[in-house]
């Protein structure tokens, strides 16, 4: 688990990822805690994290995590690693938070989190991550955490999104 002054970032288990895809309320009766309106903002990341733990149970770090309001006791969003470090070094993350609990900075707060822990592993040299191309919350986020803008491409899904990119500080 990685912890932050306001949240906790659970790593998904099988269990977690097997009782969400039961439904939201399963998962919230099985951590004893509240959900937050549309918590869930990437319900096809499920499957896909199932997938990896399934191919090798040591990807639980890599994968998705859950964001949990310590105040609250509620989950907030989601978010966490695209995979394993690649032979380069890179990890890519990603997140979201639900709407009721956007603008207070807890965003910027997992994103960070998730880069210190990325880091904390030798292997990792590089942190990425991707959104819409345009200024928005989630480019002020990566902004905040010390990424910067590395380039554009084209997304087959969602169109044109920014590459960022932060590397490790020797």
């Amino acid at each position: 688990m990685i912890e932050t002054e306001r949240l906790k970032l659970i790593a998904c288990s099988r269990l977690h990822l097997e009782t969400l895809l039961k439904g939201e309320n399963f998962l919230a009766e099985l951590m004893e805690l509240e959900l937050a309106d549309g918590w869930l903002h990437f319900p096809e990341s499920v499957p896909f994290a199932l997938k990896m733990l399934e191919e090798n149970p040591q990807n639980i770090r890599w994968g998705m995590h859950l964001f949990v309001h310590k105040a609250d006791n509620r989950l907030v969003g989601t978010g966490g690693f695209k995979g394993v470090p690649d032979e380069s070094g890179m990890v890519e993350i990603g997140y979201a938070i639900a709407p009721g609990y956007q603008n207070q900075g807890l965003a910027t707060e997992a994103a960070r989190a998730m880069i210190e822990y990325a880091f904390s592993w030798a292997a990792v040299k590089t942190v990425d991550a991707h959104t819409l191309a345009g200024e928005n919350a989630s480019t002020a986020v990566l902004t905040k955490c010390g990424m910067m803008k590395i380039g554009e491409k084209n997304d087959p899904d969602e169109g044109p999104v920014w590459h960022w990119r932060i590397e490790r500080q020797i």
